[in-house]
């Protein structure tokens, strides 16, 4: 019962966490309003600290959890297998709220006018997107979200270690999925007040998190890495050797 719990667990987290996702992909889209958990609800509040303190705790959260050290306390509270599927349930739990809760700001920062521009920065903002899921495949996607786990643990098999890999795009860039972000966040034709903030906290996070990131993968992997490091770029392809 244990193993089929955590099973169900790291299913149920999975799909949040793809939610989450999808909720900061739906509201940059135009799909669903920026903080739209509010309702009709009126809050009278300082708007861009209350945005702030979002990005803030958002970004303390994603990048803490993510560190060895707090990994290593969690296991001790709940079953390992459940760990990575446990940040994933934050993740997309947090990334809800974020983007449910943002307040709007009027004004706009860019409109960029004419079809051919507009055009060219939304197939763009999209293939940030699709971007950033190609490269979770192209190294182990059921990982990074948290099934492989929960899933050999059930079946009771052992979990061997994912090897040191350099495909498809990992063989250019290091962290092709930040970089799908980043594209995402920034290709629009229509930047408005509202979304600058957010626009500017991701990125802020994002070279954050790389930092303390590219340490933890140095200590992991040694040299290999530091070859790798000199191979690639961080977020933007480097081509060539």
């Amino acid at each position: 019962m244990l193993k089929l719990s955590i099973l169900v667990y790291g299913v149920i987290s999975y799909f949040i966490g793809v939610a989450g996702l999808a909720s900061i992909i739906a509201v940059l889209a135009g799909f669903l309003p920026f903080g739209f958990l509010w309702g009709d609800q009126t809050v009278s509040v300082n708007v861009l600290a209350w945005n702030l303190v979002l990005i803030a705790l958002w970004g303390i959260i994603h990048s803490g959890m993510a560190r060895p050290g707090f990994k290593a306390q969690l296991i001790k509270l709940i079953p390992e297998p459940a760990e990575r599927a446990t940040y994933i349930l934050v993740s997309g739990l947090t990334s809800i709220v974020l983007t449910g809760y943002w307040m709007q700001v009027p004004g706009e920062i860019w409109n960029i006018q004419g079809n051919l521009a507009a055009y060219s920065l939304l197939a763009l903002f999209w293939f940030g997107w699709v971007f950033l899921l190609a490269s979770s495949f192209a190294i182990n996607h059921f990982d990074l979200f948290g099934l492989r786990q929960v899933y050999l643990a059930f079946k009771n098999q052992p979990r061997p270690p994912l090897k040191f890999v350099k495909r498809a795009m990992y063989k250019y860039i290091r962290h092709p999925i930040q970089t799908g972000v980043l594209i995402g966040i920034w290709a629009t034709s229509v930047m408005t007040t509202t979304q600058i903030v957010l626009s500017i906290g991701f990125t802020a996070y994002i070279f954050i998190g790389l930092w303390f990131e590219e340490r933890d993968l140095i200590k992991e992997h040694g040299p290999a890495y530091e070859a790798y490091r000199r191979e690639t770029g961080g977020v933007l392809p480097k081509f060539g050797r």
